[in-house]
């Protein structure tokens, strides 16, 4: 069980590799990125729902450095190998790829998915790497935002009790 979950934890190189060959048996892929730090309700039925849509699942994870970043100083929460290895123990996850830069353009670039999806709260022309996979002929979704269920709210509520 160890070994399958460390085998869908991917640096640049082995996703290449891996995805050409998932591609070359005729494979949908599809690509997703997010922080995923504290995964709740939401991430999960959003996940779900992204590997509903093709053959594999890719997630593109923010490193530490860029979650620091985009969300703040006391984020995140969990560290990029707690939470690569959390998405990799998923059953509709295929792929965890950590990425250092603010946007998975790269990665998107690299991998060239057959399907692009974020969450609800973005809309398909505001996903970064849209572009490329239109251009490949690929689609671009937009997954229904579960209300009620983030790690903003998750944070709050636990500073909440500590107070």
């Amino acid at each position: 069980m160890l070994k399958d979950i460390f085998s869908k934890q991917h640096n640049f190189e082995t996703i290449t590799t891996t995805v050409r060959t998932w591609k070359s048996t005729g494979e949908k892929i599809v690509f997703t990125n997010g922080c995923f730090d504290l995964i709740h309700y939401g991430h999960l039925h959003y996940l779900a729902q992204a590997a509903a849509l093709g053959d594999r699942l890719i997630v593109g994870l923010n490193s530490d450095e860029s979650v620091k970043r985009l969300k703040g100083e006391q984020r995140p929460i969990k560290d990029e190998i707690n939470r690569s290895f959390l998405l990799a123990s998923l059953a509709c996850v295929d792929g965890v790829v950590l990425f250092s830069e603010d946007t998975p353009l790269n990665l998107i670039n690299l991998i060239r998915p057959n399907i692009l999806v974020k969450g609800g709260d973005w809309q398909p022309h505001q996903i970064v790497g849209s572009d490329i996979v239109l251009k490949d002929g690929g689609t671009v979704k937009s997954l229904t935002f579960v209300e009620g269920h983030s790690t903003t709210s998750l944070v709050e509520k636990i500073q909440k009790l500590k107070d």
